[in-house]
């Protein structure tokens, strides 16, 4: 099973493997820690959308479908789509939660990257909390 969900709402028994897939865990500062960040296991920041790319987002404001295209360009690059391979593997044998600050997944790349998963294994489960 594969879910996602923020990374600040609170641990659950069965997210199994918790992986952050944020490419920091600082304030907009780029230095301050968030302290609302949760507990995880693995931090995989290389699978977080780049920094050009989020400050085209958020100081640009590139359209989703752009960034979502974007996105996904980086993602089929090396060594982002080895590790999705992993992820997609672990994620057959037992829980794998991927993390992010976003509150919901509509606009979060951590949809994209549950679904990139999903189309690597399609017998995987993808569940949104």
């Amino acid at each position: 099973m594969l879910f996602t969900k923020s990374i600040i709402k609170e641990v659950e028994t069965d997210d199994g493997i918790r992986i952050s897939v944020m490419s920091r865990h600082t304030l907009n500062d780029g230095i301050t820690p968030d302290m609302r960040i949760k507990h995880y296991d693995m931090h995989i920041p290389i699978l977080g959308p780049s920094p050009k790319l989020i400050g085209d987002h958020y100081k640009r404001n590139l359209a989703w479908p752009q960034f979502e295209l974007w996105y996904l360009e980086e993602m089929n690059q090396e060594p982002q789509k080895s590790i999705i391979w992993f992820i997609c593997r672990l994620a057959i044998v037992q829980n794998v939660t991927l993390l992010c600050i976003e509150d919901t997944c509509e606009h979060c790349h951590r949809r994209l990257l549950a679904q990139l998963c999903k189309d690597i294994v399609p017998q995987l489960t993808i569940k949104h909390r």
